[in-house]
């Protein structure tokens, strides 16, 4: 209550005085103008990344305020990395992380669906069609567009290798590592098959069993997978092996040191020998812990925390390979890998909670020492160790990666797929013309404007690849009004062919994401006819500044 007083300015009663219901410093935007500052930043949006869509699409360089560089074409990173300020600007960048977080791919495409949805409504706005009319054609178009792609989606086997690696190298087409998406889709493919579960006849994913190292140094192409974990950190003892064959490993989340009271305690000495006790009695109660796993048989052992000088002495002694302060992920990973147990007190540890894998080996990559354990019991989980020739590409290299990890695991998870180029997109939008006459009244024209806002996915992958857009467009309906639907736009060869039989597919799951995402979006800013920003005070600036 209190609040809402402190926001409302004394109300000045008379005929002429002005009622003030509002802070005075508080601004107000309200009916088309807030519409068009809302859609106007929203566009703006879509611009940013539009050059970045498809195979010949252009790189950011995004510079953050403390000089770092980014150089990616993905279209999340670049909304995330540059600092939106306008609300409505945010709800678009908002669509490509929950498409990312969703489906993985299929970013850049959602926002520029987004904002081609608000170009198109903001011509139906001025022809003084309501809001609302507009937001019930757009989703009763959405609805269709979910339909035609379901009858158009060809079915898969989830194991089907041939094709997972058709939908891996298309996702890598667009990006940085297109060269190379020959070798790297084989090794994300076999990456994800490695770890995919099967129940019943489903297959589920989960990336986190998924580890990802990233090294500078040798090039793209010296990428591989390891059939194990590769842990960023080195032995911690010079005396240990560097390598240990049939290694049986003890996975602990606890310390091998003399653990300090809670409270402060007070030893008083008058003897020296009794310091001498008290120095023995430490060193004899750390040999007793090693003991304990020597006994156990372990050959390896993966700590979670510290381990002390002296227990490092009684392992070399024992030739067991120690390694300290390992992340919990890691750990986790591990016990999946290895088939062993994490143990949290060392008394408890038995042969039982023993992993094993058939290799474990200190090695140098670059200038680092790492520790790999390879030739695990059960590898559902497995590490991918990328390279390349500096930072910057790695990063890159990563985040295309993680797209194509992520969209063969939506086909595994649910094995659907549809032609890429623009394809789907330019079929369902002439079926959509089609049935929009099957409406009177003014919802007949917002369908029609979804349908065109369709189009602009093929007609931006085309102006990216140099072609002329409007003689791309109508070769490619002409082409599928003959029937021809899987026809699209060959950025590579900057041609219209066939996208099955040139292997660029897609999974369906990323096309119907697009379509909710942005669809929900576009919808949602055109509902807003007022915009109330109350600067001062805690409740942040004043309004978004225009455009």
């Amino acid at each position: 209550m209190e609040w809402i007083l402190n926001q409302m300015a004394s109300i000045q009663q008379g005929p002429n005085g002005p009622i003030l219901v509002l802070k005075e410093s508080a601004l107000q935007t309200k009916g088309k103008d807030a519409q068009q500052n809302n859609i106007a930043a929203a566009k703006l949006v879509a611009e940013l990344v539009r050059s970045s869509l498809g195979p010949r699409g252009l790189d950011k360089m995004l510079v953050d305020s403390l000089g770092d560089v980014t150089i990616t074409n993905d279209g999340a990173t670049i909304l995330k990395e540059i600092d939106v300020q306008h609300p409505a600007a945010k709800m678009m960048v908002e669509i490509a992380k929950t498409v990312d977080n969703e489906v993985g791919d299929g970013t850049t495409s959602s926002v520029i669906f987004g904002g081609a949805l608000l170009a198109r409504a903001e011509d139906l706005l001025k022809k003084d069609v309501h809001s609302s009319i507009i937001v019930e054609g757009y989703q009763a178009a959405a609805e269709k567009t979910l339909e035609i792609y379901s009858q158009l989606s060809k079915k898969i086997q989830p194991d089907d290798r041939e094709s997972l690696l058709k939908i891996a190298m298309t996702s890598m087409q667009s990006k940085l590592i297109s060269e190379d998406s020959s070798i790297l889709s084989k090794i994300v493919v076999d990456a994800i098959l490695d770890i995919a579960v099967k129940t019943g006849d489903d297959y589920t994913v989960d990336l986190d069993n998924l580890k990802v190292e990233k090294k500078t140094g040798g090039s793209i192409q010296d990428t591989k997978i390891v059939k194990g974990i590769v842990l960023d950190k080195e032995i911690v003892h010079s005396g240990m092996p560097t390598k240990v064959e049939k290694a049986k490993i003890a996975l602990i989340n606890t310390a091998l040191e003399i653990e300090k009271t809670e409270m402060s305690a007070e030893i008083k000495i008058t003897d020296p020998t009794q310091m001498q006790m008290f120095l023995e009695e430490e060193n004899r109660m750390l040999k007793t812990m090693v003991d304990k796993l020597h006994d156990v048989g372990v050959t390896v052992l993966i700590c979670q925390k510290g381990i002390d000088d002296i227990s490092q002495h009684y392992l070399s002694k024992y030739g067991i390979m120690a390694v300290r302060r390992v992340k919990e992920s890691d750990m986790t990973k591990l016990a999946k890998a290895t088939g062993g147990r994490v143990i949290n007190k060392l008394d408890d540890l038995s042969e039982e909670d023993l992993g094993y894998a058939d290799l474990a080996q200190q090695r140098k990559v670059e200038s680092d020492k790492w520790v790999f354990i390879e030739g695990c019991k059960h590898p559902q989980s497995v590490t991918l160790l990328i390279r390349g020739g500096s930072q910057r590409v790695i990063d890159e290299v990563d985040r295309s990666i993680h797209d194509a990890l992520m969209v063969v695991k939506d086909v595994i998870e649910k094995p659907e797929i549809v032609a890429g180029g623009g394809a789907p997109e330019s079929f369902a939008a002439s079926q959509l013309k089609e049935w929009a006459d099957n409406f009177d009244g003014r919802e007949q024209l917002a369908i029609k404007k979804y349908a065109e806002a369709l189009e602009t996915i093929p007609l931006t992958i085309a102006e990216n690849a140099g072609m002329d857009p409007i003689d791309t467009m109508a070769n490619l309906r002409a082409k599928q009004n003959q029937g021809h639907k899987w026809t699209g736009i060959d950025a590579r060869n900057t041609k219209i062919a066939d996208m099955l039989a040139i292997d660029v597919v897609e999974p369906i799951i990323v096309k119907e994401q697009i379509i909710k995402s942005a669809t929900e979006a576009a919808c949602m800013i055109l509902r807003i006819d007022d915009v109330i920003a109350i600067s001062g005070g805690s409740s942040g600036g004043g309004m978004p500044p225009t455009g």
